[in-house]
């Protein structure tokens, strides 16, 4: 993937290879269907969602690996028990290329987040 700008979220994942490409399709299409005003956008050249014009998650490829980031610190912070299970950062979650995708605890990190800029949903 290096040196190649991608377009959409989908020209992203249409770069990954199995099963990277569905785990990662499963993450933002499970995002989308709990939030259906999240925007799917490309920033820093990997896949990004917006919720309101704010960042609220990410996710990325690597070789080993899936990255997920939930913009926050202090989201991460709060999720620090939630997260036990998981190889962590400051800022990133790092889970398996064939993650069997946590949902909840997806849509649970981006309530957080939200929270956190004042866009609560109502």
């Amino acid at each position: 993937m290096t040196g190649t700008r991608f377009a959409s979220a989908e020209d992203y994942l249409c770069s990954l290879e199995s099963p990277k490409q569905e785990t990662l399709r499963s993450v933002l299409e499970g995002i989308q269907l709990a939030f259906p005003n999240a925007e799917l956008k490309i920033a820093w050249n990997v896949p990004q969602v917006q919720i309101s014009g704010k960042y609220v998650f990410g996710v990325s490829s690597a070789r080993q690996h899936l990255s997920l980031a939930p913009w926050s610190d202090a989201v991460m912070a709060d999720f620090a028990h939630r997260l036990a299970g998981y190889d962590t950062t400051k800022g990133l979650i790092r889970v398996p290329v064939d993650w069997k995708v946590d949902h909840e605890l997806i849509r649970d990190l981006i309530r957080a987040r939200l929270d956190e800029l004042g866009l609560s949903r109502k």
